[in-house]
């Protein structure tokens, strides 16, 4: 089976993650990996946690210790918004459409056809894979837990190669990633005044995703900072919220908010003051200043992604992306915004995992930039906006890098990879653990 035809495989077994709603991948697509790797005559385990499953298999002995991992979870999809079936590969014009066919079941298929031809070359050295179900949710049920068993068992990688980027370019730079919750218990009012109700669009001129991490101040318009703007601007009031609100690091397409402009001649309507101060707050909470530890070509970005209403409470979720690992640093920063604004929330912040941070001068990256130019590609070193499971290894001191095939709108309608990049990629895998072993 080739690289294609094994994607197409892999993208109709669904294998969403969608907390939101509580819906987890399910163990389908781990077992069609694992399958796939026991037919080609490759040792493979399902390993579980908190209902989340890791395809692991090991071959070879000694050193180097080489680790290739991709995760086979994907984000939900807005159907409406698909031209193609998101969950049957749909070829036009060499390109894939379907979900998952960048992120990341291109790269779980091109390592699944390299490791079938790499079996027989692993013998002085150490290779192993795996394949996770919850990067989409952070990774601690998948890359964690398999840091944490390798590490036990005296098998901490010399190298990892995620295959978890795009491009097919060499990612040696990820910024960590929190999740904040800000809670505002409701509080609402009459007053007099006109109702307005308007919808605003998320606009991406340049790269077509709904990815958090990919969001470009001053270039890409946000719909609830457009809105929030519109109610800074004009000074109203606001009643409620609606919109295409997905997960907490998928942008909304969509936000329709019901405002009231006061009027001592209008009508007696209800608004929430609330509501109308954490929309207000969103433009300073979107400018925090917070302390990073190193650099970054894109510096901090933060976006107000999911609202909902819950029992008496607006919840507002947030994405940060910011080299830092520190969630005082985040909290310190945001804490001194909501002070200023005067608004009374409870604040609940996530993650600060680690980030991808590997020199250009290192031999995984030297190996791999090498390897690319022998396929006739002209490749380049790259930080790239999201983050991955790299984050578990890279602390470590792990010489860690992420790669991927050429494609577009991950994260967002009709998604697709260019057919030909993964023929490229599963190349490049073959090539890359023979490499390691000569320099290492």
């Amino acid at each position: 089976m080739n690289v294609v035809e094994l994607l197409s495989q892999l993208i109709e077994i669904e294998s969403v993650n969608d907390p939101i709603k509580g819906i987890k991948p399910g163990i389908d697509c781990a077992k069609y990996i694992r399958d796939h790797l026991v037919s080609n005559g490759l040792p493979a385990d399902i390993i579980e946690s908190n209902g989340y499953y890791t395809v692991y298999g090991v071959i070879g002995k000694g050193r180097p210790i080489i680790m290739f991992m991709a995760h086979y979870d994907t984000v939900p999809v807005a159907l409406e918004e698909w031209n193609y079936d998101p969950f049957k590969l749909t070829i036009v014009n060499e390109k894939g459409f379907g979900r998952g066919s960048a992120d990341d079941k291109g790269n779980v298929a091109a390592i699944l056809v390299a490791l079938s031809k790499l079996k027989d070359k692993v013998k002085d050295f150490t290779l192993i894979y795996a394949f996770t179900g919850d990067e989409e949710v952070g990774g601690a049920d998948g890359a964690g837990v398999l840091r944490d068993k390798l590490l036990k068992e005296g098998l901490k990688p010399d190298y990892v190669i995620n295959g978890d980027g795009q491009g097919l370019n060499v990612v040696i730079r990820r910024r960590c990633i929190f999740r904040v919750d800000l809670r505002v218990k409701e509080s609402k009012v009459r007053v007099k005044g006109r109702k307005i109700v308007k919808k605003f669009k998320i606009r991406t001129p340049v790269i077509e995703t709904r990815h958090a991490a990919y969001f470009i101040p001053g270039v890409d318009t946000h719909p609830l900072l457009e809105a929030s703007y519109y109610q800074r601007v004009n000074n109203l009031y606001v009643s409620s919220i609606r919109g295409a609100f997905i997960k907490t690091n998928v942008l909304p397409s969509w936000v329709k908010v019901e405002f009231v402009e006061e009027d001592p001649n209008g009508d007696e309507l209800e608004v929430d003051i609330a509501l109308t101060k954490l929309l207000e707050s969103l433009i300073p909470i979107a400018r925090c200043p917070i302390k990073t530890e190193l650099f970054s070509e894109y510096g901090v970005t933060i976006t107000p992604n999911y609202y909902l209403y819950d029992n008496g409470k607006h919840v507002l979720r947030i994405d940060i992306r910011a080299m830092t690992t520190n969630i005082k640093h985040i909290e310190d920063a945001l804490k001194h915004v909501l002070e200023n604004m005067e608004l009374k929330a409870y604040l609940d912040i996530k993650g600060g995992t680690g980030y991808l941070y590997t020199p250009r001068e290192s031999k995984l990256v030297k190996s791999a930039l090498t390897i690319l130019k022998e396929l006739g590609l002209k490749p380049k070193t790259i930080e790239l906006l999201g983050a991955s499971d790299s984050r578990y290894f890279s602390p470590l001191g792990i010489e860690c890098i992420d790669i991927g095939p050429i494609g577009d709108n991950i994260h967002g309608p009709n998604e697709y990879v260019e057919l030909w990049s993964l023929h490229r990629l599963t190349e490049f895998y073959e090539k890359i653990p023979i490499a390691l072993r000569k320099v290492h």
